[in-house]
């Protein structure tokens, strides 16, 4: 692959705990640009003495995005390569970079992402949690009736869903959950991904109190609450197409098909009911 253009933004993913999720691209691309943008210049120093990268390095914040953001798109303007990386994980991504991508894009200045390291697949990916449809909500407000507000939308949910939290708050957050979607809602918590003391716990609101309400808890934290349960609908399969014939004109193939979405059954089970139906006259 060439080497890095000049005039570009590179967002690269960089480790969220263990150094070797690094990959190669990555690296390469952080050796070659002219300048790194960095959340936290210090953070990020330990990455680059661990690899050898000698780049200079910039800081760049949610407090200085507007003064520093315009000077990386002068540099961008002038011909220069720069990178964007975040303390761990994926610019932009509950951390600072939407700002800055937004203006090259105006601009038209070329963005490039370099993938990797990202908190929110790894918990996701290992959760058990069902993973077909999911929503990320970034980190969790830190007082408790703004919690209890996003948590109430999780009532009727039918996607996993994944917050950010300290592990200062998680006791209080999990609370807040337990009193807005009820004790036995299926959640994960992940905690220190890839680092030596990783963990992810899988069971119910109320074991998850139970389980890090016994010492203090450490390290940063992924919340995952798992989809609402689904409502079984009430009476019987019978009752359903009785009132579904007399309150509509559908056709009864129609008919079936709904009642069967409905109560989770093959639409031969329901059509042999209605055939029943059929045979008493009503």
């Amino acid at each position: 692959m060439s080497g890095v253009k000049g005039g570009t933004l590179y967002l690269v993913s960089t480790p969220i705990g263990n150094l070797e999720d690094l990959t190669f691209r990555a690296l390469r691309v952080l050796k070659e640009v002219d300048l790194v943008a960095a959340e936290d210049t210090r953070h990020s120093r330990k990455l680059f003495n661990h690899y050898g990268i000698t780049t200079s390095l910039t800081s760049y914040f949610e407090h200085n995005e507007g003064e520093k953001g315009a000077r990386l798109i002068e540099a961008l303007q002038q011909g220069k390569s720069v990178a964007l990386i975040s303390d761990a994980g994926t610019p932009a991504i509950s951390d600072p970079g939407y700002l800055l991508v937004s203006r090259c894009r105006d601009l038209g200045i070329e963005v490039c992402a370099v993938p990797g390291p990202s908190a929110t697949v790894a918990a996701l990916s290992i959760s058990g949690l069902p993973v077909e449809r999911f929503a990320f909500e970034g980190f969790l407000p830190p007082r408790s009736a703004a919690r209890r507000a996003a948590f109430a939308l999780l009532r009727s949910e039918r996607r996993t869903t994944l917050y950010y939290e300290g592990p200062h708050r998680l006791l209080a957050a999990l609370k807040d959950l337990q009193l807005e979607v009820g004790e036995t809602r299926l959640i994960a918590v992940a905690r220190e991904l890839t680092k030596m003391h990783e963990e992810l716990f899988r069971g119910t609101v109320a074991e998850a109190l139970d389980h890090f309400g016994r010492e203090r808890v450490r390290g940063e934290i992924v919340l995952l609450v798992g989809p609402a349960p689904e409502e079984k609908p009430a009476g019987t399969v019978r009752e359903a197409l009785l009132k579904r014939r007399q309150e509509c004109d559908l056709p009864m193939r129609q008919i079936v098909k709904e009642v069967a979405k409905e109560f989770g059954l093959s639409g031969s089970e329901v059509y042999r009911v209605s055939l029943e139906l059929d045979g008493e006259g009503d």
